[in-house]
Formats: structure tokens, sequence, C-alpha cells
């Protein structure tokens, strides 16, 4: 006898069809085998009645900076470039594997707490093995990618790198880590954004993905100001420049996208590139609303994150899928994202951009067990009869009853069963102390 069994659940499976079931669900060997009926002569190692809960695909947030989490407080009220200049980076230079890992850490524990069960990451320059030594046995997703900097001299000295050095240190960890725990741990390359690389980096990461079939994570048009420092360069636009490089293709994930004009918008849909949009960051740092109605028209996938702790200042996905629907219905009109359209960015569109859409996404039989399990016992979810409404203008990450990654229970009854939340929070108030310090804050 193995696997788990839900019973009496509301199924959100966020299929083609895009069926609620009223049922059970059954999974074995971290795979769902059945979805709607499971008999009652079926047995498992655990049965949860989940006493008609919205059961929903694990959230797949698919812009993260996992190592900024120890810099909440610390970056606030600042435009994007000096936010980075005079915050970020003298904080990430002063990371130790220590305090990486603390943040990886409570990162994971607020990540699985509220329901994201996957995360595509952007961590600092150094020591990016103490993150995925760190996530390894929290059981969260992730595919997790060295920063790159080559060429931007208002970086501090730490962040700086040889170029030839940037990209044999990020094929080295890909070598290490990738496929890791079954699976559950990945890498991708990730140049920080045009400004801080050079052309010689760039077409090196586009000839690597290819080679290697790895995801390439970036930033791109998310200020103005780093839209005009690109042009001044190149005297090209920030998209533009990336398909010089070769980069443009359908594993290139471009966080923000903000400001991207519709000749922009056709190249991208062109070459299949995934938009990853971050409302709470754009808004907070005073970047922009992106054109997220415009890109999806023209066949973009745009999926949703929610950022660094240091630009939004929490992690919540369901945070991300609201103000992802109600501020396009300020730029476009009421119904222009709609809330299924929120719940399927955070779900189908996130498997889709780190290339996993036959394996996460949705609640089908063959597909990986990562879901999670939203109390309805909430006194906002009374009366509520449209479940995509319920989850993205009424719920909060604090409702997630239950979260599952590869069909073990890491979030049960709200609490965690492989961590200590208190001890991993005690540890990273002691390692931002620290920090700062040594950052000079």
């Amino acid at each position: 006898m193995d696997g788990l069994i839900i019973r009496g659940a509301t199924i959100v499976t966020m299929n083609d069809a895009f069926e609620v079931v009223e049922g059970d669900l059954l999974v074995r060997d971290g795979r769902i085998v059945s979805v709607g009926f499971v008999p009652d002569s079926e047995r498992a190692d655990r049965t949860i009645h989940a006493h008609g809960a919205f059961l929903v695909p694990g959230f797949i947030q698919t812009h993260i900076h996992l190592c900024q989490t120890l810099f909440r407080g610390y970056a606030d009220d600042l435009a994007l470039l000096d936010w980075l200049t005079t915050r970020v980076w003298p904080m990430e230079a002063a990371h130790t594997p220590a305090s990486l890992a603390a943040a990886a850490r409570q990162a994971a524990s607020e990540l699985l707490l509220s329901g994201t069960t996957t995360v595509l990451t952007m961590e600092t320059v150094h020591d990016t093995d103490a993150v995925f030594e760190a996530l390894d046995p929290m059981g969260l997703r992730a595919v997790v990618g060295k920063c790159m900097m080559d060429a931007d001299t208002a970086v501090p000295a730490r962040l700086l790198e040889k170029t030839q050095q940037s990209l044999d240190e990020s094929v080295a960890i890909a070598k290490r880590w990738h496929g890791r725990a079954n699976g559950r741990l990945r890498a991708a390359f990730a140049p920080r954004f045009a400004v801080s690389c050079s052309q010689a980096l760039l077409e090196a990461v586009a000839a690597l993905s290819q080679e290697h079939g790895l995801v390439v994570h970036t930033h791109a048009s998310e200020n103005r100001d780093e839209i005009a420092l690109i042009r001044a360069r190149t005297g090209r636009s920030n998209i533009d420049y990336l398909a010089h490089t070769g980069l443009t293709s359908p594993r290139l994930c471009l966080a923000h996208c903000v400001w991207v004009d519709d000749r922009e918008q056709s190249v991208m849909a062109e070459h299949g590139v995934k938009v990853l949009h971050c409302p709470g960051s754009n808004l907070k740092l005073g970047s922009g609303l992106a054109p997220v109605v415009e890109m999806r028209a023209k066949g973009i996938s745009v999926s949703l994150g929610a950022d660094g702790a240091a630009c939004n200042n929490h992690l919540d996905m369901f945070e991300e899928m609201r103000l992802a629907a109600v501020l396009q219905s300020v730029r476009k009109g009421p119904g222009s994202l709609t809330a299924r359209d929120a719940v399927w960015m955070a779900t189908r569109e996130g498997a889709r951009a780190i290339g996993l859409e036959r394996e996460l996404g949705s609640i089908e039989a063959g597909k990986r067990a990562d879901f999670l399990l939203v109390d309805r016992d909430r006194p906002q979810f009374m009366a509520s009869h449209d479940p995509y409404s319920t989850l993205v203008y009424s719920a909060r990450g604090t409702d997630v009853r239950t979260t599952v990654v590869d069909g073990e229970v890491l979030v049960d009854a709200f609490r965690s069963t492989r961590w200590d939340p208190d001890a991993i929070a005690t540890a990273a108030r002691t390692e931002a102390a620290a920090l700062a310090a040594r950052a000079g804050f």
C-alpha cells in the first residue's frame, strides 16, 4: 500500500476544458492516477478528507530571487536602477553561503505555506550551490540560475565576473544539480539583464542554452531608464538587442516586459519567448503596467511571479493573480484579463515557461502530483459559487491548508511537515542582521 487519496474536494483541474470536478484524487509514486472518482476499496498510506476545499494545481512562480528574501525592508521606495545600485547589489555582494542558505530556506517556507510549489529563481553571482543545498531538503520544486554579470562598472567588485569564468561556472552548476532530487531541482542560465552583460556573454549563453536544453532567465524592458541605457550602448531596443545576440527562442524567459511596443511583441511571439509578469514588483518600483492583454492576444506565454522580497515584499501568488487581473481592468477594461485567465497564468503558463507543461500545471492523470488545498471554511468564501473568482479575488496565501509536491504532503492542516518555520525564521533574522552590517546598512 502506498500513495495518497484526497476525498471530497472541488477539483479545479485547469485542464484544456477547464473542468471543475466534485470528487476525489488518487496519487501513487508521486503522480496523479485518477481524478474525480476513487473507489472506497482503494487504499493508500494517507487519506485526506477535503470537505469541499478547492484542490488547485500547485502555483508556479516564474520570477523569484530567493537570495533577496533577507533584504526585506532595506530597499523600499526606490526606482529600479537606484534600488539595484544602492541597496540590492551591495547586499548581494555581502552574502555568504550561510546567509544565502538562510534566505532560500525562509523563502521556501513562505512559498510552500502559501501554495507555491515551483519557482524559477535567479540567485546572485556567487555560492549558488548553497541555494541548491538549502532547497533540497525543503521539498520545493525549483529551477535555479546563477546570476551572470560581466560588464557593469556600477556593481560591487564581488559581483563583476570574467566572461568565461561566468560561463564555466554556470555550466558546472548545471552538471552538478540539473535533474537532482528526482528531477525536482533543475538549473538555468541567468544573465541578469543586458545592462550588466557583455554581448559576448549573451551570445555564448544563447549557444549554451541550445546545447544543453536549459532555459535562459533574464530581465528585460522593466524600466524606461534601463531601456535608454541599452539603446545608448547598442543603438537597439532591448528586445531587438536580445534578438541580435541570438537569445530569442522558446527557452528565453523574460521577466517584466513592461515597456515593449507592438513590434517588439511581434518579435517575441515569432520566437516563442516567454514573459514573466510581476505586477506587485512593477507597482512598488514604479516601473509601470505591462501590456499583458496585448501580449496574450499575440499568443505570447505570460506567467506570474512575485519577484524578490526586496521589491514586493511578500511572495504570495494569490496577491499576484489579483493584481494581474485588476491592473489590466484599469488598462483595458473589466474582463480583459479574467480571474480564470489569472489562474491559468499561475499554473499552466508557469509550466509552459519552464518547459514542463507535460509534467505540471494541471490536475490530470499522469502528471506530477503538485497541488494545494484552499480551505473553504473562511468568512470571505461564504456563498461563493465561481471557483476562479474566489481564488483570485477572495483567497490569500494564509487560506492554503495543504501543499503537496511530488505526492508528498509538505503542508498539512496549515503546518509544515519537513521543516520548522520558527527555527528557519530565527536563523533568517540573525543572518539578515549580519548581512546588513556587512553591507554597511
